[in-house]
């Protein structure tokens, strides 16, 4: 049975705006999310977006969404702001849930917690390194422990260039032990003509894995 949890983990690779975006997409088909926020996702929403996100004292608008979000869109760089539709801003508080990363009480803790996924958005590749090598410390590498445990679909979304034989080989272990590697490699064949077009491909992507139906972007052959 499909369980309408779905848990979002952001971590300290580049690439928050992939994150963000998620985050609005799922929102808006109405999925409860369960979120979590390393200290290095942290940094990289400041440093590329502009963004203040108090981990302690967490806000929806701090990531320009929900209420009050257009003061925070407003930090953002116009064209990554242009990527956000808004509409997220209408999505029922209940339908998002924070954990603290250091929380190992949270519910995504525990196998016995049922969800139907979960993604780690962009996923850097130390956090790729302690999940599938099972040294982790805190509450993401906890859950996505857990989702591949359970045999649940753990999606990663790293995103790095070039890639040392380590991240290769981290990649592969990641596979064989059942995640979905899907790196932040946007297509150009869908008719490409803003920023957004390029997000959305991989968000789409994302969507798919997660079996959401989506209309992010136009398909090949359709």
């Amino acid at each position: 049975m499909t369980q309408p949890n779905i848990v979002l983990a952001m971590t300290g690779a580049s690439g928050a705006i992939y994150a963000v975006r998620l985050l609005e997409v799922l929102l808006e088909a109405g999925q409860h999310v369960h979120l979590a926020i390393s200290p290095a996702a942290q940094l990289v929403l400041r440093q590329e977006l502009g963004l203040n996100v108090d981990l302690d004292n967490f806000s929806l608008a701090s990531l320009a969404l929900g209420d009050q979000s257009v003061s925070a869109r407003a930090q953002m760089p116009p064209a990554l702001a242009e990527v956000l539709s808004g509409t997220a801003s209408r999505a029922e508080p209940a339908k998002l849930t924070y954990h603290h990363f250091q929380n190992l009480m949270a519910p995504i803790a525990s196998g016995s917690f049922l969800t139907s996924g979960m993604v780690i958005c962009p996923c850097s590749l130390g956090t790729l390194g302690a999940v599938v090598h099972g040294t982790g410390e805190n509450l993401i590498h906890r859950a996505a422990s857990v989702h591949l445990k359970e045999r649940r679909k753990l999606i990663v979304v790293p995103r790095e260039t070039p890639l040392s034989t380590i991240h290769l080989e981290n990649m592969r272990h990641a596979a064989e032990a059942g995640a979905v590697v899907l790196p932040a490699m946007p297509g150009f064949y869908h008719g490409v003509t803003k920023i957004r077009d390029l997000v959305d491909f991989v968000v789409a992507r994302i969507c798919d894995q997660l079996g959401l139906a989506n209309s992010l972007m136009h398909r090949w052959g359709s």
